[in-house]
């Protein structure tokens, strides 16, 4: 496939989500018109993937066609967008205005198995990442069964008997059950719970890339590795820690880094495949660590401070309310700076233990560097940071004194170390 054909084909896919996309928002419109009756939960998430999905799949197939993950986006991405129009157009014909549309029931069917094919193609874009081919030729028998069981879970969805697990709240017979398959409430939840079994697995096939990859391929990973804890965090935030302390804002915040995440998973990985800023990662990530731990524990000083300086203030003056949070205020205000460079200076030196050597290195010979008037020795402690901090094979310093100098033509001077057997060339 010439690249001018994968781009008209990708931008095409994208066209086709996006056009699907804005009708069911035009039909979740409509069905708003009738108050009493319910509305589709999963529409946000649903138009964003959809979006999110087809976007960065016509990008990357257009500019990497060659890349089997930007076709996979585009097929998440028109699933997710007939999956979210077949529902509203369920709920609009056979709630909101009955008989107003044809199919009605039908269109409901497909939604009942889509998530099938769907999950499967998440589960291939997790074993696939970055470079479109499997993590080795042992996987090749996982993605071969990955097919057979989606071809047979995908099956049984569509056409098990039995009430339709409907997004309209109705009570639907399947109108393509086959009476010998086994009841569609004996076949649900199992196969969900074996696409999820597949997707963990895929997900794990990415820990193996890691451990063994260098370079660009580490890069490529963490970006998709940082997206994931972010939904995975905002999950825990919104369903489990937010209804365990029963608050609402809480729920509100893991709800909106949940969104977030879940689109920064396909942002993600385009910029990964298409190595825009790659390396600003390690940077992205040292601020979240940062930032996340500096938030965590001002919110925690601020809480404890407000409740002991309550109860002090009540118990000398009666009133204490306003003031407790004043002060609580201005001492955050005077604990920010310190506390965020300690907490630089903890995440660094744990986590970046290279770069906080460096670092370290650096300021030393800056200050050594400032004493120094002796030009051999000079040479020989530059050639010892820069051996230290960038672990070169070889170093070659050349110092040219102008020829002006008196008594001094051009000179040139050499500072060698010996090769490193881990170190690549420099």
């Amino acid at each position: 496939m010439s690249k001018r054909t994968a781009s008209w084909l990708a931008w095409s896919v994208w066209a086709l989500s996006l056009a699907l996309t804005a009708v069911s928002l035009l039909l979740l419109a409509l069905t708003l018109s009738h108050p009493d009756v319910p509305i589709y939960s999963s529409w946000l998430e649903e138009t964003l993937i959809a979006m999110g999905c087809s976007t960065v799949g016509a990008v990357v197939a257009s500019r990497r066609p060659e890349n089997t993950i930007g076709w996979l986006f585009c097929i998440v991405g028109l699933l997710f967008a007939v999956d979210h129009f077949c529902a509203q157009y369920g709920i609009y014909t056979l709630l909101a205005s009955p008989g107003a549309a044809p199919a009605g029931e039908i269109v409901v069917w497909v939604t009942v198995w889509l998530w099938v094919p769907t999950l499967a193609v998440s589960v291939f874009l997790l074993l696939l990442f970055p470079d479109g081919r499997l993590p080795g030729s042992a996987w090749r028998w996982f993605a071969q069964l990955c097919v057979l069981l989606v071809l047979i879970g995908a099956f049984l969805a569509a056409f098990s008997p039995g009430p339709l697990v409907s997004i309209t709240s109705m009570q639907l017979q399947n109108p393509f059950g086959i009476d010998s398959l086994p009841n569609r409430e004996v076949v649900v939840i199992p196969l969900q719970a074996l696409l999820f079994a597949l997707m963990l697995v895929a997900a794990g096939s990415m820990f193996v890339r890691m451990r063994r990859a260098r370079g660009v391929e580490r890069q490529q990973i963490k970006w998709v590795a940082y997206a994931a804890v972010a939904t995975a965090g905002g999950a825990i935030l919104a369903r489990v820690i937010s209804r365990a302390m029963d608050l609402l804002w809480l729920e509100w915040v893991g709800s909106v880094i949940l969104i977030v995440g879940v689109i920064g998973i396909p942002i993600s990985m385009g910029i990964a495949i298409l190595r825009y800023r790659l390396y600003e990662i390690d940077l992205i990530i040292n601020r979240t660590l940062v930032y996340g731990a500096l938030t965590a524990t001002l919110a925690l000083f601020y809480f404890g401070s407000v409740t002991a300086l309550q109860s002090l203030f009540s118990l000398l003056t009666g009133q204490g309310n306003t003031l407790a949070i004043v002060v609580s205020t201005l001492a955050i205000a005077a604990l920010f700076n310190p506390l965020r460079r300690r907490i630089q200076g903890f995440i660094d030196q744990r986590f970046y233990r290279r770069t906080y050597d460096a670092r370290k290195i650096l300021e030393l010979f800056g200050s050594r560097l400032r004493d120094q008037t002796d030009l051999e020795k000079l040479c020989e402690d530059l050639g010892e940071v820069v051996d230290e901090t960038m672990q070169p094979s070889h170093i070659t310093l050349w110092l040219s004194f102008p020829s002006s100098s008196p008594n001094k033509s051009e000179i040139s001077s050499e500072v060698s170390r010996s090769s490193r057997q881990d170190a690549p060339p420099q």
